[in-house]
C-alpha cells in the first residue's frame, strides 16, 4: 500500500480529532467530527435574560456528561422565557446530535443561525454536524464563513476543521492553507501540525516534514496512533530503519488495535 493510500484511508481518523469544546472551564472532548463548541454562563438572577443564561448554561453541563434528560429539562425552561434564544436552539442541536436524532439537531442548528446569523460558534457546531454526516461541501461552506469572523475566539480551530474537511474533499492545496493559517494564529495546535506533516511528506518534502513531525511530538508527549504512523513513515522515507524499528514498535505495543497499525501492516505485507 502505497503512502498516499495510507494518508487517504485516515483522512477520517485525523479529523476524529476535531474537538468539543465544552467551555464550563473549557474542557476538550474528542469526537468522530469537527470541533463543537459549548460556553458557559452565570449565577441564577431573577433578571429573565440571566436566567435564561444560566439555565443554557446548566443544559450543557448536563450534555457534558451524557445526561440529555436533565439538558432538555433546563432548555425547555429556558425556551419558555425565550422562544427565540439562539443559544437554546443550538443546546437543543448538540442535544439530539449527541442522542443520533439528526434530523432535529439540524432543524434546531438552522434555527438558531436563522436567529443570529453571527453566532459562530453555532455556526462551527452546525458545520461540525455537517462534516459528521459525510456533507464534506456543505460543512466547508459553513468553515470559511466561521474562518471570517475575526472576532471568534475559536478561529484557529475552524481553520483547521476547514483544513481537514478539505482533505475530504482531496482539496490537498486549499487544505494546506488552511492548517498554514492555523498555524500561523496558533503555533501548537497539534492536528494542524500533523496533518502539515503528512502533507509534506506528500509532497516529498521529508525534512519539513520531519520538522513539523518534531513541533507536534514537542505539544504531545504521548504521540497518538496517527503520529507514530507519521513518524514511521518519515523514517520509511529516509532510510532511517533505527528509528522505523523504534516507531513499529511503539505502535504495535501502544496501539494494536489501531486503524493505523492495521494500514501500516497491510502495507508491510504487500
Amino acid at each position: 500500500m502505497s503512502h498516499s493510500v495510507i494518508v487517504q484511508s485516515l483522512v477520517v481518523k485525523a479529523i476524529s480529532s476535531i474537538f468539543l469544546c465544552l467551555s464550563i472551564g473549557s474542557v476538550v472532548v474528542v469526537l468522530s467530527g469537527c470541533v463543537t463548541e459549548y460556553s458557559g454562563g452565570t449565577q441564577m438572577s431573577a433578571d429573565p435574560d440571566a436566567t435564561v443564561e444560566k439555565r443554557v448554561s446548566l443544559a450543557r453541563q448536563y450534555i457534558g456528561v451524557g445526561d440529555w434528560e436533565n439538558a432538555k429539562r433546563n432548555l425547555e425552561l429556558a425556551q419558555q422565557i425565550d422562544p427565540n434564544s439562539a443559544e437554546v436552539f443550538e443546546a437543543f442541536a448538540l442535544v439530539y446530535q449527541s442522542t443520533g436524532e439528526n434530523a432535529l439537531a439540524e432543524a434546531q442548528f438552522q434555527a438558531a443561525l436563522q436567529v443570529d446569523p453571527s453566532l459562530s460558534r453555532a455556526r462551527n457546531n452546525y458545520a461540525a454536524f455537517l462534516y459528521s454526516q459525510g456533507r464534506f461541501v456543505e460543512a466547508e461552506r459553513e468553515f470559511e464563513r466561521v474562518t471570517g469572523d475575526t472576532l471568534y475566539s475559536g478561529r484557529p480551530m475552524a481553520f483547521v476543521n476547514l483544513g481537514l474537511s478539505r482533505l475530504q474533499l482531496g482539496e490537498t492545496t486549499e487544505a494546506e492553507a488552511a492548517f498554514t493559517r492555523a498555524l500561523s494564529m496558533d503555533r501548537r495546535n497539534s492536528v494542524a501540525l500533523l496533518e502539515m506533516g503528512f502533507l509534506r511528506l506528500e509532497a516529498g518534502d521529508t525534512g519539513e516534514a520531519a520538522r513539523y513531525h518534531s513541533d507536534y511530538r514537542a505539544t504531545a508527549p504521548t504521540q497518538s496512533p496517527r503520529g507514530l504512523l507519521l513518524g514511521l513513515e518519515i523514517a520509511s522515507a529516509a532510510g532511517d530503519a533505527d528509528t522505523l524499528s523504534s516507531y513499529e514498535l511503539a505502535l504495535r505495543s501502544l496501539y494494536p488495535d489501531s486503524s493505523e497499525y492495521r494500514l501500516w501492516e497491510e502495507r508491510q505485507n504487500r
